[in-house]
């Protein structure tokens, strides 16, 4: 079983595609259980932010669980597969491992060094968590990941000079301080443009949101920060518009939910309106209006290429050379785990051997004193353990060192073990959360 990703984001498909193939929050469980119900795929996990949609599966096939996710995302797009192949990326084993750390580092970000999407692939995991298709060897490299995306910023200054994509769209609407700001959408995208209008020195803000509760709590956030805010239903958005300088809409909802007719006549005050739904929250019409720009994220992703990436050769390549320390470390770590449940069962039928034998002893010469009897069966197993002792440790290491060499394989030729034996080390009973559904 190796680790799989498979994925398109903003380097590899245009937005169009990328709008197509979103998958909102509240489709995510089914469509985790749709991968996980595949023939080839047995854990799985799913990224989904304004600009990246990534399966990362543990499968028993690369072509098998490539064609699996494919088929399933594809699906999900209203596309043929073939058509979503040439925005696809596939890596796989160690590469896969690679990508998600570069990942969840920032590193392949639009906006090389954004702190966001650690959280974002920590709140994938815990959706899949709940959904019950993680099992131990995701959960192992979840928290892998998370610890080195943690890294890489503490140990580069990564994060003090990335900026996130909200913070660019922000930018690219002009100086906000002390103005008015509607924010459309209350979720994970609404805090952090609540966040970063605060830094921004934004005066007043609104939160509309389709459920109000959530519209409230975000106000009241943001109110216990200092700046004054009020939440508002989405049947009263174009009041909410007439007072505001600057509308965020960041909803995730599949339909554009911010329409032309919610924007009354400005009279010569202009609106700024940003787009970061994926896909697009604003409808295309609202760009014609007079007095309102539209900032999506093709202008973001334009004035990232115009402008250029916010980092320096020496943090990135810094960032690059911890992540690919801990891929050979990790990697390391699972060649070694793979071998250990085969040294423990040689182990295992070491005792076993010893047992028979001892019992062997007792049946020949039922008239040996029992404090010998126990002796001797000390002396015994301290000689097996001792012979086992050095054997078991290197192969450990050789395995750490080495992935051409299958050493469990190795141990199992030389001592006659059970090729099943062990797999029931490994896994005694698999927590529910592990179990194919």
């Amino acid at each position: 079983m190796s680790v799989l990703a498979v994925g398109l984001s903003h380097r590899s498909a245009d937005l169009g595609t990328l709008e197509r193939a979103a998958i909102p929050a509240d489709e995510l469980t089914k469509v985790l259980h749709d991968l996980q119900q595949a023939e080839h795929i047995s854990e799985v996990m799913l990224v989904s932010t304004c600009n990246r949609i990534e399966v990362y599966a543990v499968v028993e096939t690369f072509h098998g669980g490539v064609n699996d996710v494919s088929d399933v995302l594809s699906r999900k797009a209203g596309m043929e597969p073939a058509e979503l192949y040439d925005s696809l990326y596939v890596h796989y084993a160690g590469a896969a491992v690679e990508h998600l750390f570069s990942v969840t580092s920032g590193l392949d970000s639009m906006v090389v060094g954004e702190t966001q999407i650690l959280g974002q692939v920590r709140s994938a995991y815990a959706t899949a968590r709940d959904a019950g298709t993680v099992g131990r060897t995701l959960h192992e490299l979840i928290q892998t990941t998370l610890r080195v995306g943690k890294r890489v910023h503490s140990e580069t200054g990564l994060d003090q000079l990335g900026a996130s994509v909200v913070s660019e769209a922000l930018a690219a609407a002009g100086d906000i301080a002390g103005k008015h700001a509607l924010i459309v959408g209350a979720g994970s995208m609404g805090a952090l443009t609540a966040a970063q209008l605060r830094k921004a020195g934004i005066a007043e803000i609104t939160v509309a949101n389709r459920t109000e509760a959530n519209a409230v709590r975000l106000a009241e956030k943001v109110v216990a920060e200092g700046i004054p805010a009020r939440s508002v239903p989405l049947s009263e958005l174009a009041g909410a518009v007439e007072l505001a300088d600057l509308v965020v809409a960041c909803t995730g909802a599949q339909d554009a939910v911010f329409l032309a007719g919610h924007v009354p006549a400005r009279a010569g005050r202009p609106l700024v309106v940003c787009d970061l739904g994926l896909p697009k929250d604003v409808d295309p019409a609202v760009a014609e209006l007079a007095d309102v720009t539209v900032v999506d994220l093709e202008t973001i992703q334009r004035r990232m290429r115009d402008a250029g990436a916010p980092t320096t050769e020496r943090q990135t390549a810094k960032a690059n050379g911890i992540v690919l320390d801990e891929v050979r470390e990790y990697l390391a770590g699972q060649r070694s785990a793979e071998v250990t449940p085969t040294v423990t069962a040689l182990r295992r039928r070491a005792a076993e051997v010893v047992d028979a034998e001892l019992l062997r002893l007792d049946n020949r010469l039922p008239e040996l004193d029992s404090q010998v009897r126990e002796e001797v069966g000390r002396t015994v197993r301290r000689v097996v353990d001792k012979l086992l002792h050095a054997p078991t440790v290197r192969v450990k290491q050789l395995a750490a060192e080495t992935a051409d060499t299958d050493y469990a394989n190795a141990l199992r030729e030389l001592f006659c073990l059970d090729p099943q034996a062990p797999a029931a080390v490994a896994s005694p009973t698999a927590p529910e959360s592990e179990k194919k559904r």
